[in-house]
């Protein structure tokens, strides 16, 4: 559908309009009392959310790509069915294929409260059936408000029994890495990196990230809160849905790396996301459904 047909039989005026974004993919733009927000339709994927009177909540790299076939970076990708590489076939796409396919709009609402709302989907198609042989009805229902809540929902629409791993793979913008701590994990279990097989503890109340750390938090369904002095703001993240809690930075060196990533974008970034992986795996039944969702507001620091 074109940008006149989607803004004809879903714009709201005022609320909703649907644009030519970067690299001329679909966006969604919202506006409403609370706050403005941008989505991709493209993956489905939330580009920015700034509360009124607010610096911009999610972080975006300057040199993402805007084009099918390769992940957006920033914002808040959607992994699945799988979180991180494929267990067993590293040709398969990392964090899966729901982030490199075009999902499609299947509703704009005006919330009583007045707050604004989309609901994208996506389907098994002759691509998804490539990767992963199952039959699956995906949405992505973001409501754009005081807060930003963001749920991805799997139905199994097939005949047998699914499971999938997944994420909302949050990335949150701050002043600079060095002024910020994040709270809500003191005493939680975590793999440090991808390829750690033994837990340790995070002792500490709050994290200060030092260094490259990609923390893998198990058996956690507590918020997380940014504290970033820079900017004089918390950023609240809560979830459903998930009792895996994934914090990630790439630091100096590994920045260099990530060829859609400047080389000092570490500084201005930081990931806290809600995860279903290692003993959080989701299984879904014919005709059942699985819920993962986050919440995110920011608050007086």
């Amino acid at each position: 559908m074109d940008i006149a047909s989607l803004n004809k039989k879903y714009g709201i005026a005022g609320k909703i309009e649907f644009t030519s974004g970067q690299g001329g993919l679909p966006v969604v733009i919202i506006t409403n009392a609370f706050a403005k927000a941008s989505v991709a339709i493209y993956g489905a994927h939330v580009l920015s959310y700034r509360p009124k009177g607010q610096e911009e909540v999610l972080w975006m790299s300057s040199l993402s790509t805007f084009e099918e076939g390769n992940p957006i970076r920033g914002g808040i990708p959607v992994c699945f069915p799988w979180f991180g590489p494929h267990v067993s076939d590293s040709q398969k796409p990392q964090h899966g294929f729901a982030r490199l396919q075009m999902w499609k709009v299947a509703e704009t609402v005006n919330l009583q409260g007045g707050e604004t709302q989309l609901r994208l989907t996506l389907r098994q198609n002759p691509k998804s059936k490539d990767l992963w042989k199952y039959s699956f009805l995906a949405e992505m229902i973001i409501t754009v408000g005081a807060s930003l809540n963001v749920t991805f929902r799997c139905t199994n629409t097939g005949t047998e029994q699914l499971s999938y791993t997944g994420a909302l793979h949050s990335y949150f913008t701050v002043s600079d890495i060095a002024n910020v701590k994040i709270k809500g994990l003191g005493g939680s279990r975590y793999y440090d990196g991808m390829g750690a097989t033994v837990p340790s503890i995070q002792k500490e109340d709050s994290l200060e990230i030092q260094k490259e750390e990609n923390r893998r938090y198990i058996d956690t369904t507590s918020d997380c809160i940014i504290e970033d002095s820079g900017l004089s703001r918390k950023i609240r993240i809560g979830k459903t849905g998930s009792r895996v809690t994934v914090i990630w930075n790439p630091g100096a060196e590994m920045a260099k790396k990530i060829a859609d990533m400047p080389d000092d974008g570490y500084k201005t970034m930081v990931c806290v996301e809600a995860v279903n992986a290692y003993d959080d795996i989701a299984v879904v039944q014919p005709k059942g459904s699985c819920t993962l969702s986050t919440s995110i507001a920011v608050e007086a620091y």
